[in-house]
C-alpha cells in the first residue's frame, strides 16, 4: 500500500488514533507522540510525511470546535503572541544552520520540565492583568525564536496559558489556532520539499481518519475533565514533552 505493507499501515493508524485521543483530551502533543512512535518502524522522511496532514486537519478541528467566530475571537485576543511567533520564526530561522539543534532542545526542554514539575508539586505562578501583555509578547518571542531553529513553538504558549489560568475551552481553542498556523506552514513547506509526494501524500491523508476518530474520543474525555483535572493532565503532558526534548538533545549531543 503506497510502499508500505498492510501491517505497517495498521501500526501507523493505531499510533495516530492514540495521538489523536491525547490531543483531543488535552490539546497538544500529537506530533511528538507520532514522530516518537513512527521513528521505531518507519524511515524518518516517511514518519514526518505521515504526521503532516493529520496534524493540519486536527488543528482545524480543534480550533473550530466552538465555531469560526470563537476561533477568530481567540486569534484576536492572542494576536500579540501569534504575531511575535510569526515574526521571530523568520528572525531565528537563518540561525538554524549555525546553532546546534541539541542546544535548542535542551534549552527549551529543561525549563519547561522544571516549570511543570514545580506546578505539579504545588507551585503557583500568577500574572496580574497589567503584566499580561508583556508576558504574552515575551512568550511569543521565545516561541518564535525556538520555532525558527527547532520547529517547536508550542510549549511557551502552553506555559503562558497555564500562568494566566485560561479557561479550559479557551486554552484548547487558542492552542488549536496557533498550532494550525504552524501546521499550514509545515504542509506548504513539505509540498515544496518533496517530503509530501505521490507516495506519501495518500498515506498522510489516510491517517486523517484515525486522527479524527481519536480526537472525537479525546473530546469526550476533555468534556468530562474539570478544570483541576485538565490542568493536572496538561502539566503531566508538559513534563513528558520537556523530557522528550531533553532526550532528543542528549541523543544529538
Amino acid at each position: 500500500m503506497f510502499g508500505l505493507d498492510p501491517q505497517t499501515v495498521m501500526m501507523a493508524a493505531a499510533v495516530t488514533l492514540f495521538s489523536g485521543f491525547v490531543k483531543g483530551a488535552i490539546g497538544f502533543a500529537m506530533p511528538m507522540i507520532m514522530m516518537s512512535a513512527f521513528g521505531s518502524f518507519l524511515p524518518a522522511h516517511m514518519a514526518l510525511a505521515l504526521l503532516i496532514l493529520p496534524t493540519l486537519a486536527t488543528n482545524i478541528q480543534q480550533a473550530g470546535r466552538q465555531g469560526l467566530p470563537a476561533a477568530l475571537d481567540s486569534a484576536r485576543r492572542y494576536k500579540w503572541h501569534i504575531a511575535m511567533v510569526a515574526v521571530f520564526i523568520f528572525v531565528s530561522a537563518p540561525f538554524a544552520r549555525i546553532l546546534p539543534p541539541w542546544l535548542m532542545y535542551l534549552a527549551l526542554g529543561l525549563p519547561i520540565t522544571v516549570f511543570a514539575l514545580w506546578q505539579l508539586a504545588g507551585g503557583h505562578v500568577g500574572l496580574a492583568p497589567r503584566h499580561r501583555r508583556a508576558a504574552e509578547i515575551s512568550s511569543g518571542i521565545i516561541g518564535g525564536l525556538y520555532g525558527g531553529i527547532s520547529g517547536i513553538w508550542g510549549p511557551p504558549l502552553i506555559v503562558y496559558l497555564l500562568a494566566i489560568r485560561a479557561p479550559k475551552q479557551e486554552q484548547i481553542r487558542v492552542q488549536g489556532v496557533v498550532f494550525l498556523l504552524g501546521a499550514a506552514a509545515l504542509t506548504l513547506a513539505h509540498l515544496r520539499s518533496g517530503v509530501l509526494n505521490a507516495q506519501t501524500l495518500p498515506l498522510s491523508a489516510l491517517m486523517i481518519v484515525p486522527a479524527f476518530a481519536g480526537m472525537q474520543m479525546g473530546f469526550a474525555v476533555q468534556d468530562r475533565l474539570d478544570v483541576a483535572q485538565f490542568r493536572r493532565w496538561t502539566l503531566v503532558l508538559l513534563v513528558l514533552t520537556g523530557l522528550n526534548l531533553v532526550r532528543r538533545s542528549l541523543m544529538m549531543g
